[in-house]
């Protein structure tokens, strides 16, 4: 079996505006994107006409950097910035 890539599996620091949306840390940032996808589908955050899209809540706008509508490309950009 092909070894697990350890660098995307390694646990990081969640900063408190991401910990309010996936809890608190340390997680792998592959936990922190499943959690985040969890949330938006819990509280109804994809855009109707585009579903590639993220429409941004309180919590949201913080870890968003104040953006209110995110593709889920660029959240992935966005969240990296709250992971240490």
């Amino acid at each position: 079996m092909p070894k697990a890539n350890s660098a995307f599996m390694k646990p990081m620091t969640v900063s408190d505006d991401l910990a309010a949306v996936v809890g608190k840390g340390p997680m792998p940032r592959s936990e922190v994107v499943k959690a985040i996808w969890v949330y938006i589908k819990k509280n109804d955050l994809q855009n109707p006409s585009n579903k590639r899209n993220i429409l941004a809540d309180e919590k949201l706008l913080k870890v968003f950097g104040g953006k209110k509508e995110v593709s889920m490309f660029e959240m992935t950009k966005l969240v990296s910035a709250h992971l240490s």
